[in-house]
């Protein structure tokens, strides 16, 4: 049970420090991982043409080493980061609330039972809420992420780019969509970062607790390596789907009041990838993205377990 003093504010403040620190750190170490991801799930969707129809993109590349390798060559070894910047903003609300809330849900609200354990299902109640939750918050850096990300493609493509920066791209959201184009996309961005998050939070609270209890490792750095990586595993298998349409729904062309032009919604989105691509089309990138998860996942649990030992905050 957390104490009362950690359940008054300062702790909440720097239990959020400690968690956007962590996560930028696995943020920054795991990007160009995340860029490949997002090449590779747009490739095959429908696009506007020169004419205003519909019609598949051009596939460019096949496989993450492929996809890095040329992003490499055509574009320079730096754009491996483009778009980190508003991907560390992501992190620090994302990570910083979701960790926050998740610990809040657990301690004061779910509750853990008489001998201290979580149980599974209040794990996943807790990973689920406080995922949605940090992910509603931080959608907007997300959208922006997105669209940073493309334009490396888009300029090879001959195409006038969409957005000159991080502050730019904020701007030109808001002036074609109003604050409300600042959260488009969030239904699947949020969907998804609930799946991930009752695979990574749900599956390394569970994971470690039962190696503590079952087994003779202590809380140390290897507990932490074994939980972290079965919990990377369990989210990239159940939040790729929904990052797929995610993706492809932020990355659309849209009108003058900021509706999308190819999907009307994330359902929308996903029966058109399934029928025109077939099922597998919601697993692209997911090798990059179990790729990513694992390193993002092991990165910032023992990250973030090190740094509250340092800080005198209690283990996670």
């Amino acid at each position: 049970m957390g104490s009362a003093q950690e359940t008054s504010l300062y702790p909440r403040v720097s239990k959020f420090t400690l968690s956007a620190f962590a996560a930028t750190v696995a943020e920054l170490v795991t990007f160009p991982l995340d860029l490949t991801k997002t090449r590779l799930q747009v490739q095959g969707e429908v696009g506007l043409g020169k004419h205003g129809r519909t019609e598949p993109t051009r596939t460019v590349y096949r496989g993450m080493l492929n996809t890095a390798v040329g992003i490499v060559r055509e574009e320079g070894p730096l754009k491996l980061w483009q778009g980190a910047t508003p991907a560390v903003y992501r992190h620090i609300v994302y990570s910083g609330g979701r960790m926050v809330a998740y610990e809040q849900l657990r301690e004061s609200v779910l509750g853990r039972s008489e001998d201290g354990s979580f149980s599974v299902w209040k794990a996943a109640v807790g990973g689920m809420v406080s995922g949605a939750f940090g992910q509603f918050l931080a959608s907007p850096t997300d959208l922006v992420k997105v669209q940073m990300q493309m334009e490396g493609r888009r300029r090879l493509e001959g195409k006038p780019p969409r957005v000159r920066g991080v502050y730019h791209a904020f701007a030109k959201i808001i002036s074609e969509g109003g604050i409300r184009g600042l959260w488009a996309g969030w239904v699947p961005n949020v969907q998804r970062a609930a799946l991930v998050n009752l695979g990574d939070l749900t599956t390394y609270d569970t994971v470690k607790h039962l190696l503590l209890r079952h087994t003779s490792l202590g809380d140390n750095w290897l507990c932490h390596g074994l939980a972290s990586t079965c919990s990377g595993l369990v989210a990239a298998t159940m939040g790729t789907p929904a990052d797929v349409v995610k993706t492809r729904i932020m990355n659309q062309p849209r009108d003058s009041n900021g509706r999308g032009l190819l999907y009307k919604s994330s359902v929308d989105c996903l029966v058109q990838s399934v029928k025109r691509e077939g099922f597998l089309s919601l697993y692209k990138g997911f090798l990059p993205t179990w790729l990513r998860m694992a390193p993002w996942s092991m990165t910032f649990w023992l990250t973030f377990e090190q740094i509250r030992r340092v800080a005198g905050v209690s283990s996670f």
